[in-house]
């Protein structure tokens, strides 16, 4: 709320209390000058809230794509790490296929010899 300085009321205690005229209006014109420059109007507020808001939606835009940033980064790097982890698995699994393999076929020689043992004992 702003409150308008009464220069015709200030100017006529002046007077009241003896000070001449001129001198008076001369006084209160000056207060006036002097006060009113440091009151904020409305139409101040609204500009200094509308920069205020710029500069916080401006902040919020840097933080966002900073976020988003830092958000794929870590989401490649994590991908990567799925990766190397689905290789490691891959391979463990080609080697103990290969280990099961290699021992059927060492059970299978042994049980094909056995057979041939027993076949010839016959």
């Amino acid at each position: 709320m702003v409150f308008a300085f009464d220069t015709l009321g200030y100017s006529k205690r002046l007077r009241e209390a003896g000070i001449p005229g001129e001198q008076a209006e001369a006084h209160a014109e000056a207060a006036r000058d002097f006060i009113m420059v440091e009151l904020v109007t409305k139409t101040d507020l609204a500009a200094a809230l509308s920069a205020l808001e710029g500069r916080l939606e401006a902040k919020i835009r840097e933080g966002d794509a900073a976020l988003a940033g830092r958000i794929d980064g870590l989401e490649s790097r994590l991908e990567a790490k799925i990766r190397e982890g689905d290789a490691a698995l891959e391979a463990k699994i080609e080697r103990l296929s290969l280990q099961l393999t290699v021992r059927l076929g060492a059970l299978m020689v042994a049980g094909i010899g056995a057979l041939a043992l027993i076949q010839r004992l016959n």
